[in-house]
């Protein structure tokens, strides 16, 4: 029996202090704060584990920079501290990047001005990252040559910090540490309906994959559907301060740009920020912020020409951007924070709504739900969501901080010391210059001493499974046993990142391919490959088709 069919079992009539509903960032943080404080625990997913919103990210981890224009220290302050928290965490998965941003003539600041908002933000920041500069045109042009220099004024250089590897992975792993911890987790599990009677909940859950239906009893409900939150609350009477809005966001992946590791940022021709961000041997452009009602979003042909008109005009590139240049395209919204009376309307600065995140409680009901968010205030989330569970009358044991963060330096090195003994540290590949040690030290931490253990005993599983796709064939035999992969789409986006750094044909032809397949699904391999490979998927995945409400998504 796999991991999911276990888990599932587990929820078949289980009986859980807490039931959580989405397992997205908010949902994930929580569960692996709540079961390692003794909780008994069950999180689920209607799709897989970090997609949809905590899928489409720019793999940024930052304090909020922008939110400075609204004065709104206190968050600013909070996230900047939370990103510095997350640093000292995650040392070999989150990492300090330059920014350098390029002001023009149609940019809202002068370098002047920005630079002195850039060092408001590095003080407010209590100095952690590199002190911010200042740059001259001629400088830019020295550091970064594929900038276009002829219409700026200057421009200045900040840090922040990004996600090495990918947004859905860093998720994932801490519905990895709730698993670790005892916690009930299970992916393609649908939240159909509950009803409180005896001062408990009794839900009603549905398998997607199956179609099998079964139910759970839970204390207390913990709504973290992201941008579903809303219609969940609504179904079971649940009336509550905030609501969620949405702002569309898309990227685009094309070959790298840059060669530099820092990320390039711009003003567009309607002031907003958008991006050029290193991931691996790609470069990703974005983001947009454009107002909309659906929570389900593709790329559409408008989308994509703007964001390549607008990064031709300001790079010096030999041949410009053209959509036959896109790897693959992501697409998804944020769930912005709102008063419920709020009524945003199209005069409304869109881009001022900050990524701040709310939290309610129904005490009498035994229902929390959490609104909004991102990456970098997760642990403040799961530690918010925990002393509320408390006061819900759920024994909590002492916070050891055990369920966030990579194992001490002691366990790194020793690591370290095998995988050199092994040649590992000099073994790498073509899609980046990082060894193979490092890389499997930052996705697996302690479970990458059974990954050496196994390359030891099988010189073929540090083979790669699919060529340039920095990921070998350990990993794959890893992710069949303990990942919960139920569709293709689970290992190529989420738990790797396979599917946005190569392709759609690419994988498609791949040799590897149907091994993996073979290896994660066994008998249903041809399946589940026919599932994901079709003429939609390649529209989908590159940014060629108009928008369809009825397009299936994780």
């Amino acid at each position: 029996m796999g991991l999911r069919e276990s888990n599932i079992d587990q929820l078949k009539g289980g009986i859980f202090d807490v039931l959580i509903v989405g397992g997205g960032i908010n949902g994930a943080v929580s569960a692996a704060a709540l079961a390692s404080r003794g909780a008994r625990v069950a999180v689920i997913d209607r799709g897989d584990f970090a997609a949809f919103t905590s899928e489409e990210s720019s793999n940024l981890v930052w304090g909020g920079f922008k939110y400075l224009e609204n004065y709104e220290i206190g968050l600013v302050r909070n996230l900047c501290k939370s990103r510095n928290h997350l640093i000292k965490a995650y040392p070999a998965n989150l990492k300090e990047i330059r920014f350098m941003a390029a002001l023009d003539e149609n940019s809202p600041y002068s370098p002047a001005f920005a630079g002195l908002g850039a060092t408001a933000y590095w003080v407010i920041g209590n100095g952690f990252t590199k002190p911010p500069k200042v740059l001259s045109r001629e400088t830019i042009a020295e550091r970064e040559p594929i900038v276009r220099t002829d219409n700026l004024l200057g421009g200045i250089e900040y840090s922040d910090a990004y996600i090495v590897d990918n947004d859905s992975r860093f998720v994932f792993g801490f519905v990895r540490s709730a698993l670790n911890s005892g916690a009930t987790c299970a992916n393609y599990v649908s939240f159909e309906s509950a009803r409180r009677e005896g001062g408990r909940w009794h839900v009603q859950l549905r398998d997607t994959d199956t179609g099998e239906e079964f139910t759970a009893t839970t204390k207390i409900i913990i709504n973290a559907a992201g941008p579903f939150v809303d219609p969940i609350n609504a179904a079971h009477g649940i009336t509550t301060k905030h609501k969620i809005v949405f702002s569309k966001g898309i990227h685009l992946i094309v070959p790298r740009l840059a060669k530099q590791e820092r990320v390039l940022a711009f003003f567009d021709d309607t002031q907003r920020l958008f991006y050029v961000i290193p991931m691996g041997p790609r470069s990703m452009i974005g983001t947009t912020d454009e107002r909309v009602t659906d929570p389900v979003t593709d790329v559409t042909d408008e989308d994509r020409d703007f964001l390549l008109n607008q990064i031709n005009e300001r790079l010096d590139l030999q041949t410009p951007l053209t959509p036959r240049d896109i790897i693959s395209t992501r697409s998804g919204v944020r769930p912005l924070v709102v008063e419920t009376d709020n009524t945003t309307s199209d005069q409304t600065d869109w881009t001022s709504l900050s990524r701040k995140h709310a939290i309610e409680v129904d005490a009498v009901r035994a229902w929390v739900t959490v609104f909004g968010g991102k990456l970098t205030d997760c642990v403040n989330i799961g530690n918010e969501v925990s002393a509320l569970v408390k006061k819900l009358g759920i024994p909590l044991t002492k916070d050891k901080k055990s369920w966030y963060g990579e194992p001490p330096k002691a366990t790194r090195d020793e690591y370290f010391r095998q995988a050199r003994l092994m040649g590992l540290d000099r073994l790498t590949t073509r899609a980046s210059f990082e060894t193979l040690s490092t890389r499997l030290w930052r996705r697996y931490g302690l479970r990458a001493f059974a990954m050496l253990e196994a390359m030891r005993d099988d010189p073929s599983m540090a083979d790669d499974v699919i060529e340039d796709a920095d990921y070998v064939r350990v990993e794959l035999h890893y992710a069949a046993k303990t990942e919960m992969i139920t569709k293709l789409d689970d290992f190529l986006r989420r738990r790797s990142k396979i599917a946005l750094v190569l392709d759609y044909d690419e994988v498609r032809e791949a040799d590897g391919i149907h091994e993996a397949c073979e290896l994660l699904f066994g008998e249903d391999a041809q399946r589940r490959f026919d599932e994901y490979f079709t003429d939609e998927r390649r529209e989908q995945l590159q940014g060629y088709r108009e928008p369809s409400a009825s397009f299936p998504r994780g």
